[in-house]
């Protein structure tokens, strides 16, 4: 198998496989747990009725697997830090590779930024007077130093990140069912709620399509596996047992979450203005569950913001290798760390959360709008590399049992997952042309991911004037 994590210069040194088994397990298992479940699930409850909001999360959790799936089964024969993006120069097209290793990075990059706003807004509920500046650059400094450390140190810190998280739901949910059955005070509250007013279906198909559109945001992060595969001590077998726990992960989790909030608490009452989890564990008679969930959250925040600045900084590595970004970035330290990445994409997100701060806000929020779309075009290429994989596979006879872990429902999955991600995708502004004069401004700022990517493919497919690998192309060899 060709090493892409080699350095190009005599003198240089590798990315460390420094991932264990159980770092793999958390990166996975935390990469789909964040504010979408802590905070937003409460509006998409209240958006379309409990049971609507489970049909949308059902149809997300069904494109989410195959897409994990599909990205196993590649990250498990060709485990590299650029993942899609190396894929796709692979098996699709080195344009297609380009486009999508920059739009993942800057993606990260400036979700970093946002992530650091964020930590900083939560921590004005106990330090209103301390200015937001200060907590951003500390929370900066801290995932910076994490991962300059080595790639065991960003694991070790988001195995604790994520397992502080995941803790938090697992009792939720225990809780949440105790109520629903009368344990704590003999008093079953039941299901009633599910069927007071709309609920379960509030506002009809219309509002299970929105939430729909929605939802897939809450999933973001989970496709870091693939990222990590490259610094991943044993891929084989670690990478196959996480990818293998997502599916039942989102039932347990995310429906399971839904399930509760919607027995506890009307879908009236629902929304964004306090956690869900905060209005339970207070019906609980949870001391200070204000305070704890604001500190869970705090936690998600630097687990994503801490994710974030790895994935974007082994993405840029990886382009650097392979001659997609200036070399410079393809350097790494004694550690296994790539700095120089790792410094490029700190000024980046600097500079963005300073733009928010002391600049135009207008402008930081063309910066986020611009990332909003990004995660998605990750997910569409990753359904089009597997297919195309497996495709290549077929068209050259390969043996399948070079393949570690298969993909389930080939090619019915990367089909399934391909169209309903492109459905999120062009759906994002739908809402912006049901008005009686169309907000151009949403809709501009829902899809200026799109352009922006396509520019990227299209400035390198005319500079290097690239062509689709044929399938009976694709050198195997240089990656087994």
């Amino acid at each position: 198998m060709q090493n892409t994590l080699e350095e190009s210069d005599n003198n240089s040194h590798k990315l460390k496989r420094g991932l264990k088994a159980r770092h793999m397990n958390m990166i996975a298992l935390g990469g789909s747990i964040g504010t979408g479940i802590f905070l937003a699930l409460g509006d998409t409850i209240k958006q379309a009725g409990p049971g609507g909001a489970i049909v949308a999360y059902c149809c997300i959790g069904i494109m989410v697997y195959f897409l994990m799936t599909s990205l196993g089964e590649m990250a498990t024969f060709m485990p590299d830090s650029g993942s899609f993006g190396t894929y796709a120069t692979k098996f699709v097209d080195p344009a297609l590779g380009f486009a999508l290793g920059w739009n993942y990075w800057y993606n990260w990059a400036i979700t970093v930024a946002a992530e650091m706003v964020a930590g900083a807004l939560i921590m004005k509920f106990w330090f209103p007077f301390v200015p937001s500046v200060i907590w951003s650059v500390l929370f900066l400094s801290l995932i910076v130093i994490l991962n300059l450390l080595s790639a065991r140190a960003y694991g070790e810190s988001e195995f604790w990140f994520a397992g502080i998280k995941v803790a938090t739901v697992i009792v939720f949910l225990v809780t949440g069912v105790a109520m629903i059955v009368g344990i704590f005070n003999g008093n079953p509250i039941g299901l009633k709620n599910f069927t007071i007013g709309e609920a379960p279906f509030v506002g009809g198909p219309k509002s299970i399509f929105l939430v729909f559109l929605i939802a897939g945001f809450s999933f973001q992060g989970t496709e870091l596996i693939g990222i990590a595969a490259g610094e991943s001590e044993n891929p084989e077998k670690t990478i196959p047992k996480a990818i293998n726990t997502i599916f039942w992960r989102i039932i347990l989790f995310y429906l399971g979450t839904i399930f509760v909030v919607g027995a506890l608490i009307p879908y009236t009452r629902a929304g964004v203005q306090t956690s869900p989890f905060t209005m339970i564990f207070q019906k609980a008679g949870v001391a200070g569950a204000a305070s704890l969930m604001n500190a869970v959250i705090l936690t998600s925040v630097l687990s994503c913001g801490n994710s974030g600045l790895y994935a974007s900084t082994r993405m840029l590595y990886s382009m650097a290798n392979d001659k997609k970004a200036p070399r410079i970035f393809g350097r790494v330290n004694t550690k296994g760390v790539p700095v120089n990445a790792v410094i490029l994409t700190t000024v980046v997100a600097s500079a963005c959360f300073l733009t928010g701060l002391y600049a135009e806000t207008s402008v930081y929020v063309w910066l986020v709008a611009a990332s909003g779309l990004s995660g998605f075009i990750a997910w569409l290429g990753i359904a089009i590399c597997h297919y195309r994989f497996r495709k290549a596979c077929i068209a050259q006879h390969k043996d399948m049992s070079i393949l570690k872990y298969k993909a389930k429902l080939f090619p019915l999955g990367p089909i399934i997952a391909f169209l309903l991600c492109a459905v999120v995708i062009l759906g994002q502004g739908i809402t912006y042309f049901q008005q009686a004069k169309i907000d151009w401004g949403g809709v501009i700022s829902s899809y200026i991911g799109l352009p922006i990517f396509l520019l990227l493919f299209i400035i390198y497919k005319k500079k290097f004037k690239t062509k689709i690998i044929k399938l009976r192309d694709v050198d195997f060899k240089k990656i087994m």
